[in-house]
């Protein structure tokens, strides 16, 4: 009699590979604004449709890191320089786009392949100490950026008639409804409409039509502005450079990578993306400082700057009134896209440090911690800072910025003394799928004389910073 008994030969299943991720909201499919990305697809793109489609599902990281980065201070410090000193500091602006490329091309790229946010890699490479006053730093100065948020907010509704205090709380409403729905495709494209909001600069450059030959010159050639103080001078590139490149950013479009799945499959879609979002962002700074130096030119105003609202007016005055309403609306717009980028930046941060679940997928039932954070930090700032002007906070940030960039000439000269290099070629055999092990896993980093100065000098800022914060709340209490 013949045994039929056979001897099962089913292949045990593979386990799925272990990673750093930590929230697994991040670990599904690709639901974009424009589109979608099954998790399971592997199917090359080789025709131009097809890439086009992974294109508009990837959108969205970098053009609203970017486009976000034009916001209130941004309207001041641009629609400064043009009215005060027309179109020479033009050439500004393309010195600043490959350090804005190459800073949130690094974090896109630790993103898709790390799957944690920026703070929370810090606290794991460098420990407690590094990981919460990464957070700290972050909070101060995104309390501060969301009080010009809500300073350009006041002046844009204050322009347009309408009344500020219920105006101020709308957008605030506005802002959170749009993040805390449990949909990320829902943010997303909210976040795109007021990204395409920002176009409205486009129609106001021709409505002044400021000389274009003259743009390109500027815009190509380096030059300083006639019979003016060179220290005034030095202090608004110094504030264009603190306005265009905010920590901020980097903690968000890390964490907002993460948040969106994407991977290192699909690096070359997103670095598009941030292109788009750069070039965005140049022709916005660019209209601006053009037709601020070409309504104001010859008038009483030139010069002479005040703030946003009263560009509103000039604008109105030279130019007619759409001029003026568009611009305020285009104000109003950048207000409300920035606070929600910023805000979102430091609870996705503190997300990671604390082990919250932090994701755009989940609703505030799923999200509690997160999404108290994001709301609250637009009610801390107008508390702690009721008075601030955004003088003082577009100098706070030009200051940071122009530090990062002298630490990291700094790093990058003591990087070439001491000839520190990769050892030898990297195999980048399946680069599409690398995905970084569980944290716990990861060797202790070496920290070098250079990097350990660095720290303390670090520390010693945020010594500062906390006596800071100390001091202004004894004086809220006693004033109050």
């Amino acid at each position: 009699m013949t045994d039929l008994t056979t001897t099962s030969t089913t292949t045990p299943p593979v386990p799925a590979p272990r990673t750093a991720v930590l929230d697994d909201a991040h670990v599904r499919d690709i639901r974009g604004a424009l589109g979608t990305i099954k998790l399971d697809d592997n199917a090359p793109r080789t025709a131009l449709s097809a890439k086009l489609k992974t294109l508009l599902a990837i959108v969205g990281p970098g053009l609203i890191v970017m486009v976000g980065d034009n916001d209130a201070g941004a309207f001041g410090t641009y629609t400064q320089a043009g009215q005060n000193y027309g179109t020479s500091l033009l050439w500004t602006l393309l010195l600043l786009v490959p350090v804005l490329y190459v800073n949130q091309e690094m974090v896109l790229r630790l993103g898709a392949v790390t799957g944690v946010g920026h703070a929370r890699l810090i606290l794991e490479r460098f420990g407690k100490f590094w990981g919460a006053f990464s957070v700290i730093d972050l909070l101060l100065l995104n309390a501060l950026t969301i009080v010009t948020e809500f300073i350009g907010i006041t002046l844009a509704v204050g322009y347009l008639g309408l009344p500020n205090v219920p105006s101020v709380l709308l957008a605030a409403a506005i802002v959170v409804v749009a993040a805390s729905t449990g949909s990320f495709r829902r943010f997303e494209r909210t976040a795109i409409l007021l990204c395409a909001g920002s176009l409205l600069l486009v129609p106001i450059f021709f409505l002044v039509h400021p000389p274009a030959g003259q743009m390109a010159h500027d815009f190509v050639v380096p030059g300083m502005p006639a019979h003016s103080q060179l220290s005034d001078v030095m202090l608004l590139i110094i504030a264009i450079v603190g306005t265009t490149v905010a920590p901020w950013q980097l903690f968000f479009q890390q964490s907002y990578v993460i948040d969106k799945r994407i991977t290192p499959r699909f690096l070359r879609y997103e670095k598009a993306d941030l292109w788009i979002g750069i070039v965005i962002a140049v022709i916005g700074a660019a209209a601006m400082m053009g037709f601020c130096a070409a309504a104001f030119a010859g008038h009483g105003e030139a010069g002479n700057f005040t703030d946003a609202g009263a560009v509103a007016a000039g604008l109105e005055k030279h130019a007619g009134k759409l001029a003026g309403v568009l611009f305020a609306i285009a104000l109003l717009d950048a207000s409300i896209i920035g606070a929600s980028a910023v805000s979102l930046s430091t609870a996705y941060a503190i997300g990671d440090v604390l082990g919250l679940k932090h994701s755009l997928h989940r609703g505030i039932k799923g999200a509690k911690g997160f999404y108290a954070v994001f709301a609250g930090l637009i009610l801390t700032a107008a508390v702690l800072f009721p008075d601030i002007s955004s003088t003082t906070i577009l100098d706070i940030m030009a200051v940071c910025g122009v530090a990062g960039i002298l630490a990291l000439g700094y790093a990058e000269t003591r990087r070439r003394h001491k000839g520190w290099a990769l050892s030898g070629p990297v195999d980048r055999t399946g680069k599409g799928s690398w995905r970084m092990p569980p944290l716990r896993e990861l060797p202790a980093p070496v920290l070098s004389t250079g990097r350990k100065i660095g720290l303390a000098a670090l520390r010693t800022y945020l010594l500062a910073a906390m006596i800071l914060v100390i001091v202004r709340i004894v004086q809220l209490a006693v004033a109050h």
